[in-house]
């Protein structure tokens, strides 16, 4: 009886402490189902203002209410909708010096419906020529935003640079506000000797106003006194949607960018409803129009005050190995605050490490959602594990669920939310980073 009675103790003393261990843990099963509803086929991609998009933004709203999240103040729901602007180029011509330039040299940005220019008018554009050299570029770069009616003629020298800039204009330009009254044209070809040169200018533009959704939900701090301290665990939702087609599959369905992220931000924002231990407000919000240009986290980071922000968490990319091998991530920007010292000061005692980013040469710290808040002095990072200089299936329609390490990615999420947990209760405080104009 007595051994019985010792079994029954061992028993119920080792159940307490898979609970209690479990507690700790993010719930792998949610990782892996909503990873893989928002790469699966029928969300086509998730690609700005194409119907997937909508339909993992209602997927996450919906997860957002299971979970028992609030909508952000003054919202009724969890969609955070606000309006973008498309423009495409749809015919172009150019004849410069009497000769007609390839359509694909030539490149357009143009709020205007239509365009028609030649030298011979009244006020004529500004010519612009950008020469061969690297430091040229910044010249073309300025003309972006169009202040004024330009012709650009660049150097076929530049023809690497051009194609670059090709493939992110052709597909149609996002921009927060409406392209103004200016116009630039960029045209690639030997630079023209001698006298200014004579040109023929015809263009048409579709102009589209996009609706465009963040999804955004609230868990209220513990602490009245706490009210404004808030923390954000962020994720961007869209990809490219739908390519051209590689041996048949033509779906981008951005299961590492970014369902890996979005989803560690429904696990979070589980896990800490779970725990009931948050003293600080948290957001847990996915953005949209990232790939297309971070427009919803431009607009979401103009809806708060900065300084109101103890901490970002960004998410992007963690469904494979790191560099440094399994139960790591890196930081970006490691060195602008002690966020990271924090979390890892947070993980004593367990193997998982944070690693400051190994890529400094590919400026992720601004290449991701965060930069809109930390360029505002807030401490906002990303979490990363890509090994992006070698990641052949980054922007690829073989970015899919198979391709990632789902257990590594759990591990990763709930590293995450250890290191959070003095953030989170209250007891910890990031330095600010240095703002810039």
């Amino acid at each position: 009886m007595r051994k019985v009675l010792l079994t029954s103790c061992c028993l119920a003393a080792l159940t307490a402490a898979a609970q209690a261990q479990t507690k700790k843990n993010v719930s792998g099963a949610t990782v892996e189902r909503v990873l893989t509803t928002l790469a699966a086929d029928d969300m086509q991609g998730r690609g700005t203002d194409q119907p997937g998009n909508l339909k993992a933004a209602e997927f996450l709203a919906a997860e957002f209410k299971r979970i028992g999240l609030q909508p952000l103040p003054g919202q009724t729901g969890f969609m955070q909708e606000f309006p973008a602007y498309q423009t495409k180029t749809q015919a172009a011509t150019v004849v410069l010096n009497g000769q007609p330039v390839a359509p694909a040299n030539v490149l357009v940005l143009s709020g205007q419906p239509t365009l028609t220019w030649t030298n011979q008018d009244a006020q004529p554009p500004t010519v612009v020529t950008i020469g061969a050299g690297r430091e040229e570029r910044s010249k073309l770069a300025a003309l972006l935003n169009p202040t004024a009616n330009t012709l650009a003629i660049v150097d076929t020298a530049q023809a690497k640079f051009f194609g670059q800039l090709a493939d992110y204009l052709r597909p149609g330009i996002t921009s927060a506000e409406p392209l103004g009254s200016y116009s630039t044209v960029v045209v690639l070809t030997a630079p023209p000797a001698g006298t200014a040169p004579s040109y023929r200018v015809s263009a048409t533009t579709t102009l589209k106003t996009m609706q465009l959704r963040n999804v955004a939900g609230l868990l209220p701090g513990q602490d009245p006194k706490r009210a404004k301290e808030y923390v954000i665990f962020s994720g961007h939702y869209d990809h490219l949607g739908i390519l051209k087609p590689v041996a048949g599959d033509s779906i981008a369905n951005g299961a590492d960018d970014d369902a890996s992220g979005t989803t560690a931000v429904v696990a979070l924002a589980e896990y800490f409803k779970k725990q009931k231990a948050n003293a600080r407000p948290l957001l847990f919000v996915a953005f949209a129009a990232e790939e297309v240009g971070e427009f919803g986290s431009q607009y979401f980071s103009k809806q708060l005050n900065p300084k109101e922000v103890v901490a970002m968490f960004n998410i992007e990319m963690i469904g494979k190995v790191a560099k440094f091998g399994p139960n790591t991530a890196f930081i970006t920007g490691y060195e602008k605050s002690d966020f990271g010292k924090i979390l890892q000061e947070n993980l004593t005692g367990t193997e998982f490490k944070f690693e400051p980013d190994p890529y400094p040469e590919q400026n992720l710290f601004y290449r991701s959602d965060n930069a809109m808040l930390a360029r505002l002095g807030v401490p906002a990072h990303t979490i990363s594990t890509d090994q992006i200089p070698t990641d052949k299936l980054y922007h690829s329609v073989d970015d899919e669920v198979s391709s990632l390490n789902v257990k590594n990615m759990t591990a990763v999420i709930t590293a995450i939310a250890r290191s959070a947990s003095g953030i989170v209760a209250g007891r910890q405080t990031p330095t600010r980073v240095a703002p810039e104009k």
